[in-house]
């Protein structure tokens, strides 16, 4: 099958590509850069020129092809419910040229946008909460919408996706550890992240393309939970820093914009998408890669 990967040269989608492109499929990346498009070139994939605020390069690259892997977002948080929006956008015009078609639609969301109170184990039932209170709901709202026009839609929810170089918003963790001089979580740290390695991830995406059911959501989860004390603890022994709590009334003081993510407890599940899709992840868990990561 020919596929349009949006996000093709990101941390998730440089993974995705070449697990497609071994299974036999052909792809077609979204590039914004010459050194995205030769990194395309390179994996074997054809090159698609465009980023995702071009609604017209996401339409012409949804044109001709079998299936769309939708993974592009952009990752400025001090613009969060901006990038949100945007994305609402983009799926939206991916869908406006696949309605009518057999043709499959794979969103990407967060596993997070479904967290309905601390200690709730989140499966891929749970709905999303509205975008109004979670901007990041605003792919899964646009998802329904397309989905209401025709467009055979699938859902994968991310949680902190990890190898040795990037770890989702533990990344940031890392940099403000690096900055502050001290590895912090609020509270007494038993807040829980779900998680999943690279690989993993990327072979998750070709499984749900090969066998997907239109209106599935698929967790991407190998570690249910893994608590936010483990995790700075990690941080702090390979940053050579102390490792403190912080009181949640001054996370936002010491986190900045990440105080807006830190403190959740949003363990989760993905025994369906196991079992609907026979995911069985093997990669490193988080807190191996946080052990094997270079802090210097």
């Amino acid at each position: 099958m020919r596929v349009f990967v949006t996000g093709a040269t990101g941390f998730i989608g440089s993974a995705i590509v070449p697990e497609l492109i071994k299974a036999g499929h052909q792809v077609l990346g979204l590039a914004r850069s010459d050194a995205g498009a030769k990194s395309l070139i390179a994996a074997g994939a054809q090159v698609h020129r465009g980023d995702v605020e071009d609604l017209e390069s996401l339409r012409s690259g949804a044109a001709n092809v079998g299936a769309v892997i939708h993974t592009a977002f952009i990752h400025d948080f001090s613009k969060f419910k901006e990038n949100c929006e945007i994305d609402r956008a983009a799926i939206e015009a991916l869908g406006s040229v696949l309605a009518g078609s057999d043709r499959l639609l794979i969103v990407t969301s967060g596993t997070g946008i479904a967290n309905s109170g601390p200690g709730h184990l989140i499966t891929e039932d749970d709905p999303p909460v509205s975008s109004e209170a979670v901007p990041r709901s605003a792919s899964e709202e646009a998802a329904a919408s397309v989905a209401a026009r025709g467009v055979r839609v699938a859902i994968v929810r991310l949680p902190q996706v990890h190898d040795t170089v990037k770890q989702g918003l533990v990344t940031y963790a890392i940099s403000l550890a690096r900055e502050k001089g001290v590895s912090a979580y609020v509270g007494d740290g038993l807040n829980r992240w779900p998680a999943a390695h690279r690989l993993d991830t990327a072979h998750l995406y070709r499984l749900a393309l090969e066998k997907t059911n239109s209106g599935a959501r698929y967790h991407a989860v190998a570690e249910e939970g893994v608590p936010a004390r483990d995790i700075a603890e990690v941080i702090g022994r390979g940053l050579k820093v102390p490792v403190t709590s912080i009181a949640p009334e001054e996370a936002a003081a010491h986190f900045g914009w990440l105080a807006a993510f830190v403190g959740w407890d949003i363990p989760a599940s993905s025994a369906q998408t196991r079992e609907k899709l026979g995911w069985n992840p093997t990669g490193p868990t988080l807190l191996t890669d946080l052990e094997n990561l270079r802090y210097s």
